[in-house]
């Protein structure tokens, strides 16, 4: 969800956003294994948005 907001050209608060989530303990704990992604019943990809979002932190 946060990911949705960073992401979005109408906020005026991304990198306020970003700081919140720049911490070694909230995006950095995803190993990318993927295994949220299978075993979400919804088909959502939290994997592909907490890249995502560092990414942005490392730009």
């Amino acid at each position: 969800m946060l990911c949705r907001w960073i992401q979005d050209s109408r906020n005026q608060y991304a990198k306020v956003h970003l700081n919140a989530v720049n911490d070694e303990f909230k995006p950095y704990r995803c190993h990318t294994i993927m295994n949220c992604a299978h075993a979400c019943p919804k088909g959502l990809n939290p994997t592909k948005q907490i890249e995502s979002i560092k990414k942005l932190l490392l730009q």
